[in-house]
């Protein structure tokens, strides 16, 4: 019987392919299987980032994710974890392309939550789109003991108002239809002077545009908007 393969949460950065890891390159030259989220609208990220350093005698899972709140995803899931797991059972090691980093946000988790237990599981760290867009922005997002925050602007208004009223820095994710909502909160709070909105960071298409002139109607949800620290004296 042959032993079972390797699962590898492979973080490939936030896509540009100068980001990946060493480590990560590695891994993805080196594993029979890939594996990787494709969106409704058929597009793939993932692998679009990473695509000039995939063989073709790699065995290929693409794994259609609903992004829709509408809409469960945990038969989507179930079902990639079962292709995924047919492949590990085989002895063949599979690398999970997450964009960003696999333990922030990532879809890897819910393949990690179903398969942990039962194959070796390492998880490869990725550059997050929080990091690349505070460096593509060329802002500091925190200084000396300042606290910084990620949230998703899926939040319900009240919560996420309540949360940006107590931060000394923030990031705000998931942006598509839910902008409006989180740029009126800001201007609510004061903190709009200091948002910054940037789109598809380090991707050849990134867009950087002050907040104010953003067309609530064509934000993406691969877009974020950081509010750096106050300033602080040298």
């Amino acid at each position: 019987m042959s032993p079972l393969g390797r699962l590898y949460g492979l973080g490939i950065g936030p896509g540009d392919p100068e980001l990946l890891t060493l480590k990560a390159h590695r891994i993805l030259t080196t594993v029979p299987v890939i594996a990787y989220p494709t969106l409704e609208n058929g597009k793939v990220l993932a692998r679009a980032i990473v695509a000039d350093f995939i063989r073709p005698d790699q065995i290929e899972i693409p794994m259609p994710l609903p992004f829709s709140v509408e809409r469960s995803s945990q038969p989507y899931y179930d079902i990639a974890a079962e292709k995924i797991s047919e492949q590990l059972s085989l002895g063949r090691d599979v690398a999970v392309l997450c964009v960003g980093d696999p333990m922030l946000y990532g879809s890897f988790m819910y393949i990690l939550n179903r398969l942990a237990g039962r194959f070796a599981i390492e998880v490869v760290p990725g550059i997050s789109s929080v990091m690349a867009s505070a460096a593509m922005l060329g802002v500091p997002i925190t200084y000396r003991n300042d606290v910084f925050s990620i949230m998703p602007g899926t939040l319900e208004a009240e919560i996420l108002r309540d949360r940006l009223s107590q931060v000394d820095a923030a990031a705000i994710i998931k942006l598509g239809r839910h902008f409006a909502k989180v740029r009126d909160i800001l201007a609510e709070l004061g903190l709009l002077n200091r948002a910054l909105y940037i789109e598809r960071a380090t991707l050849p298409n990134q867009k950087i545009i002050p907040i104010t002139e953003v067309d609530p109607e064509a934000v993406t949800y691969w877009s974020l908007i950081l509010v750096p620290s106050i300033t602080q004296p040298q």
